[in-house]
Order: structure tokens, then C-alpha cells, then sequence
């Protein structure tokens, strides 16, 4: 599909199969997520094996807008299956915004090497609301975040003790010749007019 249909397609609104393919993405995530994952960490978190990916595929198939609302929704999935709140902010920040930065591979879908610098532009989003929602919880521990700069390092090595394997994990998986060419025909499948 050229980039002139395709941006056509994109003003007309989501089609059937972006919604199919972005709910397959999402599945398989959340299946990953919470059956299909590494033993939790000691201090909480757990790396999951490239459920990540699979949300900011929706992103690298079809641009930013059809990335980031499958990744908000995926977030709001991820709350609904296992929320842990500890503070009202953190909804909000854990979950719609985390996941939802996942979503901004969307916005180098059409570049060179677009599925890996999307990945890491979705996994930093992800990491900076995580570290953000981290500073309210352990602010409230600690003491005020002017006064105890713990809550920053804390809030920091947490979100990066299951966040970092797994993109190191993904990132290797990228680089692999046939997986980048597997990559490519499936963005190719997804964004076929087949069936339209």
C-alpha cells in the first residue's frame, strides 16, 4: 500500500483489519503478560517474554493513532487483570499512560529500521511514566522528594530491573536476520487490502 492510500485510509478511521490485527497484538500480550513470563523479581516486576513487542507492532503496521489507542487499551486490560494501586495517580500513570507510550512506535512506521528505534522510543515512554507513578509511591515512604533523593533511585532500579532485560531481550531478537524479514511480511499481511 502506498504512503498516499494508506493516509487516506488513516482519515477514514480504523478498518476491520487493524482492529483484528491490533486485538490479536493485544492478546497475545496480555497472554504473555500474565501466563507466559519469567518468575517475578524480589522486589516486584516481572520481565515478560517480548509482550512489549507485541503492542508496538500495532504502532510499526499502522501509524501513531492506531498504536497508541491499541496500547491504551491494552493498558486498561493490563488494570483490569491485575491492578495494584497504592496510589490514585498511579491508574492513571501505571497503566492508560505506561502502556499507551508503547503506542509511539507508531510515529516511525514509515522510517528505516522503524520496528526497532519504535520499540525503544515506546520502551523509554513506558519507562519515564512507570518512574514517574514509582516517585509518588516511594515519596510517600520516604519522605518528600526534595528532602530524599531515595525515592528518585529507588523508583528508578525498580522500573529498570524488569524493563531493561526485556528490551535487551528484544532488541537481540530484532537484530536477527530472519526475524527482521519475518517482521516485514507481517507488516506487509497487516496492511494488505486482502478481504477489505
Amino acid at each position: 500500500m502506498s504512503t498516499k492510500e494508506n493516509a487516506t485510509r488513516q482519515s477514514k478511521g480504523i478498518t476491520t483489519r487493524q482492529i483484528v490485527f491490533a486485538a490479536m497484538a493485544i492478546a497475545l500480550a496480555t497472554v504473555i503478560s500474565t501466563v507466559i513470563k519469567l518468575p517475578s523479581l524480589p522486589n516486584g516486576g516481572s520481565v515478560t517474554l517480548f509482550s512489549m513487542l507485541l503492542v508496538t507492532l500495532v504502532g510499526y503496521w499502522y501509524g501513531p493513532a492506531v498504536g497508541i489507542t491499541a496500547a491504551v487499551a491494552y493498558g486498561i486490560l493490563q488494570f483490569v487483570v491485575g491492578p495494584y494501586v497504592v496510589h490514585p495517580a498511579q491508574v492513571l500513570l501505571d497503566y492508560p499512560l505506561a502502556f499507551g507510550a508503547l503506542g509511539l512506535s507508531g510515529f516511525f512506521y514509515r522510517k528505516k529500521n522503524g520496528l526497532l528505534t519504535g520499540y525503544i522510543a515506546g520502551v523509554i515512554g513506558r519507562f519515564f511514566f512507570h518512574m514517574v507513578s514509582g516517585l509518588i509511591f516511594y515519596t510517600e515512604y520516604v519522605g518528600g522528594f526534595s528532602e530524599n533523593m531515595a525515592a528518585v533511585w529507588a523508583s528508578t532500579l525498580y522500573n529498570l530491573s524488569y524493563i531493561l532485560p526485556e528490551a535487551i531481550l528484544t532488541i537481540v531478537l530484532l537484530a536477527i536476520p530472519t526475524i527482521k524479514k519475518a517482521m516485514a511480511s507481517i507488516k506487509a499481511m497487516a496492511q494488505s487490502d486482502a478481504g477489505e
